[in-house]
């Protein structure tokens, strides 16, 4: 069985590093693999293609925020990706993250329909169902066509002058009419449950894939007394916040900072992994740490922490209920829609958005409750979340073709 993936980043980032999991088990049991992306270093690797210069696509988000088209034009790189997949012909071609400014969205589905390709399509974020909108939040208006954005600028790419989210919708929909050799894979069944909403999705076939992270040498409990001698800690409770952006206002990053001064009197310390603000503003019981890419050097933040707190206004699956969980610490968080329902209920706990005095005493609640489940937690989600079952869910997806 031949594969090809396609993703805007290869071994980078969530999506990029669920990318490289799939390619390598499919390698691991004789399968041929490829991966086409388009953002970041070029890999020098046997079947892996970079089908987009960074200069094109500086070029493109350039042409996007001129005319307000963030996902057609791509014409050379687009033509890149599609001979390659004629050239090497796959039986199955695996869709994941689309944006970014690497292909034209719409030419390339109407490629894989039009040549009856068989096609997997994993739903990392709403992008695809809502023609745009990489989280819709509360706004509805892609279940009837768009127009007068409320996320222009924010959630949509988008021009200053220009809005083009209507136009974009009708493009999306008619990129997916009649393409019936396809198979919806969306992360959370939250997100297929939005995703079956969209008038051009509603009729497909779906099937939950959740993700899937390293259980077995990274994600795990693991020894953290390095990290803790370096911040200082010593008989404090830890609570854990992990972002890939602080200042980004939908990541909420100002309520751990408030929920850091209610416990200025506790013997707590709040580690921000992923802090970019300014150091002198915070409280004197937060740690902040710069984002790290080093998948290790998280996991003994994960194990060191009594409590991993997640304020999202919406997640699409959330790798750190997943990446937490698995090293054996709970969670406590604000509803964001995914996050609730694909976490363990027995170790976790979510509150009403936005509602700190909820998340206050949910915090305080749960701060204790890490040793009373010992490794309970880990060995739970190590099965739950590991990268061999969302591997072989997407393998038994690839080969229910067929068995057609």
């Amino acid at each position: 069985m031949k594969v090809m993936q396609i993703n805007v980043v290869y071994s980078n980032g969530s999506t990029g590093n669920i990318v490289r999991d799939i390619h390598m088990g499919l390698l691991e049991n004789g399968h041929t693999s490829i991966v086409c992306y388009g953002r970041g270093k070029k890999v020098d690797e046997k079947n892996i293609y970079k089908t987009a210069p960074e200069f094109v696509m500086k070029m493109q988000s350039l042409r996007s925020k001129i005319t307000g088209y963030a996902y057609s034009g791509c014409f050379f790189s687009t033509q890149k990706l599609l001979s390659v997949i004629k050239k090497e012909n796959p039986d199955v071609v695996h869709l994941h993250c689309l944006n970014g400014f690497f292909v034209n969205i719409y030419r390339l589905l109407k490629f894989l329909k039009i040549n009856n390709i068989k096609t997997v399509l994993t739903l990392h974020a709403e992008l695809m169902h809502t023609a745009g909108c990489g989280n819709a939040l509360d706004c509805e208006k892609w279940k009837t066509g768009c127009g007068n954005c409320p996320q222009k600028g924010a959630g949509r790419p988008s021009s200053k002058i220009f809005d083009r989210s209507a136009e974009e919708w009708k493009l999306m929909a008619d990129a997916f009419e009649g393409f019936d050799n396809l198979v919806i894979a969306p992360v959370s069944g939250w997100l297929g449950e939005r995703a079956k909403q969209s008038p051009f999705l509603k009729d497909k076939k779906f099937v939950v894939v959740t993700n899937g992270v390293d259980t077995v040498n990274t994600f795990k409990p693991t020894d953290y007394s390095e990290i803790k001698t370096k911040h200082g800690i010593k008989n404090e409770k830890i609570i854990l916040y992990v972002t890939p952006n602080f200042k980004n206002p939908f990541k909420g990053g100002i309520y751990i900072i408030d929920l850091a001064y209610r416990l200025k009197n506790d013997k707590v310390k709040i580690i921000i992994v992923g802090f970019n603000g300014d150091m002198g503003d915070l409280p004197t019981n937060v740690i902040p740490v710069k984002h790290t890419k080093n998948h290790s050097e998280l996991a003994k933040y994960y194990s060191m922490a009594d409590l991993t707190l997640l304020t999202s206004k919406k997640e699409t699956f959330s790798m750190i209920c997943a990446e937490s969980l698995c090293c054996g610490t709970p969670l406590v968080g604000f509803e964001a829609g995914a996050p609730e329902t694909i976490s363990i209920n027995k170790y976790s706990e979510f509150v009403k958005q936005g509602d700190v005095d909820a998340l206050e005493y949910a915090t305080r609640r749960w701060l204790n409750k890490k040793q009373e489940y010992s490794d309970e937690i880990s060995k739970e989600a190590g099965k739950i979340y590991s990268k061999e079952q969302m591997y072989e869910k997407y393998v038994n997806i690839y080969k229910g073709w067929f068995r057609c």
